[in-house]
């Protein structure tokens, strides 16, 4: 009861805190600890035939991407994370081993910048903009070529950043993505249940079978960030005598992911692609989708963004293609500064409005891959965060 008590005071304080992350720090015998809530939320206004269903009579369709609340905690070495949605479901549909509301749930012990070893669910190295931040996107949404990525997993994560160069850069241990530019190489090597929370893996259990990826980057400050990766899921589509959809053991999804993210003074330019085979542990129904990203800085509160993804898919001996553009804007709505870099971006994204045409171009009733908008949409977002 009093740690209860104890959580939910600290969330109505940080709530009500100016929308800033609340920081409690202390002491554990000679280590400082620190104790950081934070938390954001997407509220939406989404129209156009892309969203509207035929069979639907409304003009505009109102909900949330994202409601997420969560804390941090370190003592020293040791740190841990856990980050929820109350826009997901309390159980485990995605079969990863934990119910799908929670997020993040990890520990980290870092040994320095070149070893830091995590332990419980997060995001699987697979995928440059998956592994941003849902709060620091450049357009409304990731896109549909967010499907092929692993998502996030139960498992085991090894990784190092700022390796080589010796720049000193910060380090923390929880890192996920290139949260923050440096100069040098840096890795990721994961263990992980089946990718179920992946758009291209079904039917998945915790202990049915295991998922691998390894991710390598290299930085040189925010000017260039590349980095490589590749992942297998085994029996994507399940394993029979698990379910009774499942008949025979079904094939191995695999991905291989490129990306690079270069950051030029107003302008931030980033692009990416997958090649995916074996999607839901179909025998030959492969897809890949390239993306390109823009944005320029027109004033400290306005900033234009556009994103073009283009994907092939081939399922069952037919060939199809999707292409999906957005093209908008994003309004910062009290700017915590106004400086350009890649860092202070992530400070300007507390209250933020995004607005998003979406054309949608190529097959677009004939696709047969993942996701993907087969007609034209428009997204409007609210974003707050603290």
């Amino acid at each position: 009861m009093k740690k209860r008590a104890v959580l939910s005071l600290v969330t109505v304080v940080a709530l009500s805190s100016g929308l800033m992350a609340f920081d409690m720090k202390g002491k554990a015998g000679e280590n400082k600890t620190k104790l950081q809530m934070f938390g954001f939320a997407q509220l939406e206004a989404r129209g156009g035939d892309g969203v509207i269903k035929d069979n639907q009579n409304a003009d505009v369709k109102f909900g949330a991407q994202r409601i997420r609340l969560g804390w941090k905690y370190s003592a020293g070495r040791v740190k841990g994370k856990v980050f929820t949605d109350f826009n997901r479901p309390h159980n485990d549909k995605s079969g990863v081993g934990v119910p799908d509301m929670i997020k993040d749930a990890f520990a980290s012990y870092k040994v320095n910048n070149a070893l830091a070893v995590k332990l419980g669910i997060l995001k699987m190295p697979i995928g440059m903009g998956f592994t941003m931040p849902g709060w620091n996107l450049d357009v409304v949404e990731r896109g549909f070529d967010k499907a092929l990525a692993f998502e996030r997993n139960m498992g085991l994560m090894i990784s190092g950043r700022d390796i080589g160069f010796g720049n000193g850069a910060k380090v923390s241990g929880l890192e996920m993505g290139h949260e923050r530019p440096y100069k040098g190489f840096g890795y990721d090597i994961m263990l992980g249940n089946q990718a179920g929370r992946s758009g291209a893996v079904t039917n998945a259990h915790a202990g049915d079978a295991n998922s691998y990826a390894v991710r390598l980057m290299f930085d040189w400050t925010e000017k260039f960030h590349g980095e490589a990766s590749y992942g297998v899921s085994d029996n994507a589509g399940g394993i029979a005598g698990v379910t009774d959809k499942v008949l025979n053991d079904t094939e191995d999804y695999e991905v291989f992911n490129v990306g690079i993210d270069s950051h030029l003074g107003r302008g931030n330019v980033k692009a990416e692609y997958f090649d995916s085979k074996n999607i839901k542990g179909v025998d030959g129904w492969d897809e890949s989708a390239v993306s390109v990203t823009g944005t320029y800085y027109v004033t400290d509160t306005l900033e234009l963004a556009t994103k073009h993804i283009q994907g092939s898919a081939s399922k069952g001996g037919t060939d199809t293609d999707l292409g999906n553009t957005y093209i908008g804007f994003n309004y910062y709505l009290e700017p915590a500064n106004n400086k350009m870099d890649r860092s202070s971006k992530r400070k300007r994204n507390q209250h933020r409005i995004q607005v998003n045409y979406v054309v949608a171009s190529g097959d677009k009733k004939e696709w047969n891959g993942l996701k993907g908008y087969k007609d034209d949409a428009v997204l409007a977002q609210y974003q707050f965060k603290f």
